[in-house]
Formats: structure tokens, sequence, C-alpha cells
């Protein structure tokens, strides 16, 4: 008996410890296919804008995911995945460029350490540097941007954050004041890290931040730039932009590019932002994870295009809005609110936000004084009145300034005429004295 009771305790742990691998199997393929499905969904990302009623067709990227953001009211004028998470490679160099203009001189002067060096190697962007070089900041950038020289990325960080890890936290810190709610850097070049990821609508958000900078601009929009000889360098070293889009010589030039960054890792694939300025308009276009840069080139040049070609600006109460072609402001819904003490309208194309305009204040009007109005409340009468009152008194004040003229005169005259019959009669008694003489 005792036998049998052995060999039943053991069938039935034999069977719990069976049923739990199924178990675990069964959870493992769960997991497998849920990896999978968020694969095939992040690869076959549909356009969301397409979806607003009435809203101009979005063009089909190649692209896995992409935006086209409007850089003056920060509108998304098109999203595929917009907000799906991706691998930014080296457009990460954008909020590095930010950081790096706002927070040191352009004149001060970077010696590289360690810090800088460790990220050279042969299949990633660097303009060799060596330890104990020294370069400018703005040449530091230039490099930086046209280059994308991952070393130079290290050295800007140690050199404006103290701490390249404590640059990092201000770059987290600074893409969270700009309204980024899908990224989180861990280098600033953009090299591969699982902690290191973006969306194409965040970086378009840092790339409109950058162009409110003047420095960044200029340095984000250049085509060309040459590295005078260093401490440690006798050549110059000359620098040639990378973005086609940018590049004049390029197939893929688009007419009114005023900067971008291309990146690239065998993680990300090809990510690449462009900003275009036309009659006063300006876009941001981000595309991410393409498979060459030629297909990111003519997947941003399908959405700039659409953007140019779908909207126009419109003028609202205290600023501008942008409308899809054939939309008035009267289609719009209005949303009155406050912000920081200011009356804020909201325009909204049905459920969709257009845009914000602060509306300015309306200057008062002064009231007149009390004792001007008469009884009765016509300003006109006693304007009329005073008015009328006023000539009487030029006219009576004439008239006996005339009269005084005129008598002056009369007395004049009675007064010369006495003086002449003075004269006269002088003369005759004279003659008069002189006869009896």
């Amino acid at each position: 008996m005792k036998k049998w009771n052995y060999l039943f305790k053991i069938a039935l742990i034999s069977g719990a410890v069976a049923l739990t691998s199924l178990q675990i199997c069964s959870a493992a393929e769960g997991t497998a296919q849920d990896v999978a499905s968020t694969t095939e969904t992040a690869a076959t990302a549909s356009i969301s804008t397409n979806e607003i009623p009435g809203w101009p067709t979005g063009p089909e990227i190649t692209s896995e995911t992409g935006v086209l953001l409007d850089a003056d009211t920060g509108t998304v004028l098109y999203s595929k995945g917009g907000d799906e998470i991706r691998y930014p490679a080296s457009i990460t160099k954008i909020m590095t460029l930010l950081l790096a203009v706002e927070n040191c001189p352009l004149r001060e002067d970077v010696v590289f350490t360690e810090t800088g060096t460790r990220d050279i190697s042969w299949d990633s962007g660097n303009i060799g540097m060596q330890v104990g070089e020294i370069m400018s900041m703005k040449s530091c950038l230039y490099a930086l941007v046209i280059r994308s020289a991952n070393e130079v990325a290290a050295q800007i960080a140690e050199h404006v954050g103290g701490t390249e890890q404590n640059f990092i936290d201000m770059m987290n810190q600074r893409a969270a004041e700009i309204g980024c709610t899908n990224t989180h850097f861990a280098n600033a070049s953009g090299l591969p890290d699982p902690n290191h990821y973006s969306t194409a609508h965040d970086m378009a958000l840092i790339m409109r931040e950058g162009l409110k900078n003047k420095k960044f601009r200029k340095i984000i929009g250049a085509t060309d730039y040459t590295i005078k000889p260093t401490n440690m360098n006798s050549e110059s070293r000359v620098l040639h932009t990378h973005h086609p889009m940018l590049a004049p010589e390029s197939g893929y030039y688009y007419e009114g590019c005023i900067g971008g960054k291309t990146g690239y890792t065998s993680e990300a694939g090809n990510t690449l932002v462009t900003a275009a300025e036309r009659n006063g308009t300006t876009y941001i276009a981000v595309t991410m994870k393409a498979g060459d840069l030629a297909i990111a080139s003519t997947d941003s040049t399908a959405l700039l295009n659409y953007g140019y070609q779908n909207f126009t600006k419109t003028q609202v109460n205290g600023g501008e809005i942008l409308l899809p072609n054939g939309v008035t402001v009267d289609n719009l819904t209005v949303q009155e609110g406050q912000e920081n003490g200011e009356t804020v309208d909201s325009y909204y194309y049905g459920d969709y936000l257009l845009g914000s305009v602060t509306v300015p204040e309306a200057t008062p009007t002064p009231e007149p004084a009390a004792d001007t109005v008469s009884e009765n409340g016509s300003d006109a009468e006693v304007s009329g009145e005073e008015i009328t009152q006023d000539n009487q008194n030029d006219v009576e004040k004439g008239q006996t300034l005339a009269e005084k003229i005129q008598l002056r005169k009369i007395l004049l005259i009675i007064g010369a005429a006495m003086i002449l019959l003075l004269i006269i009669l002088c003369i005759a008694l004279a003659k008069k004295e002189r006869r009896y003489r």
C-alpha cells in the first residue's frame, strides 16, 4: 500500500512539473508573438493625419515613421507613426548643438581629452582629433554638424556640462522643457544604446526650438567650413555637408532648404531632419528608419511639397495660423482661454488643433471729462455754443480795436491842425509887431 502511495505522489509531482513547463512555453510563445506583432505594426504605421475629416491626403512614404511640422505654430500637418519610438542616430547632434550655443561662447577654446578621443573609430564620423589638441567651440560645432564628428560631440558634452553625464542630463531636461514626451538621450552623438531613443515628432520639436536661435540657424544651415590648423595639426580640415537636400550640387537639393542633419546606424537605419522656408513659411520634415539616404531625401521632399501645396497662412486676431486650402477661419471653432495672464484663442478644425494665438489687449478709449458734457448729454451742442461765444467775443474785440484806432487818427489830425493854427497866429503877431515899430 505504501508503495502505491509513493508512486501516486511521484505521478502528481511529475504532472505538476509538466503543466508548469507547458505554461512557461506558452507564455514565451505569447511574448514572441507580441514582439513580432509590435515590429509588424511599426513597419506599417498608418498616416494618422489622413484620418482627420476633410484633411488633405498625405503622401505615402517608405520611411518607417515621418512628420511634417509647421515651425511657426508647432502644428503637425502630417504624421506617420510620429510618436513611435525609434533610434535617432546622429540627428541627436541637433540637441547637442542647441545646448552648446545656449551655454557656451563660440570663441571659447576646447581642449580634447580621453573623453572625446575614445569615440574615434574607422567606421564612425570623426575628424581625427588627438588628446591635448585645442580647437574653438565654433569649429567644434561646425565639425559636429557638417562632418557629424562623434569625438567632437563627446568633447563638447564634457566641455559644456563639466562631465559628459551632466551634459546628457541637460539634454534630457531640455527635451522635456521643449515638450518631448518619448525621448531619452544616453550620449551626445547618437551612437547605439538601448536607452537612447526618440520619435519623429520629438525631433521636429527640438529642431523647431533650435531655429529660434540665430547661432543655431547659421551653423545648422552651413554647407562648407574650413577648420584652421591647430596646435597639433598643421593642415586645414575642409568640411562639406552630407545632407543631400542642402548641398546645391546634389540631385536631391531642395529649393529653400535652410538646414538639417543626417543620421545612420545599422540599428537606426537612415534618419533625416530637414527644414525649408518658402514665402515666409517654414516647415520641418523628419523621417526615421529609411532604407537609405536617397529614400529619406525623397520622402522628406514629398512631405515638404505636401505642406507647400496644401496649406496657406491666414491672418487671425493676434497672429497667423495654417489652414488647408479652401478652408476659411469661419470653418473653424475658436476656444478662448487664459495662459500666463493673457487671453489665448485656440483654433480647431473639427477636433484637430491648428494653432493657438495670444490675443492683443484692446486699447481703452478715454472718456470725456464730466464738466464738458451738457445737461442733455450733447457734447456737440456745448462745443457749438463755445465756438459761437468765442467768435462773438473776437468780433467785439475787433470792433473795439478799430474804433480806438479811428479815434486816435481823429485826435492826431485835430492836434496837428491846432499846432498849425498856433504857428500861423504866432507869425501874424510877429509881423504886426514889426509894422508898429
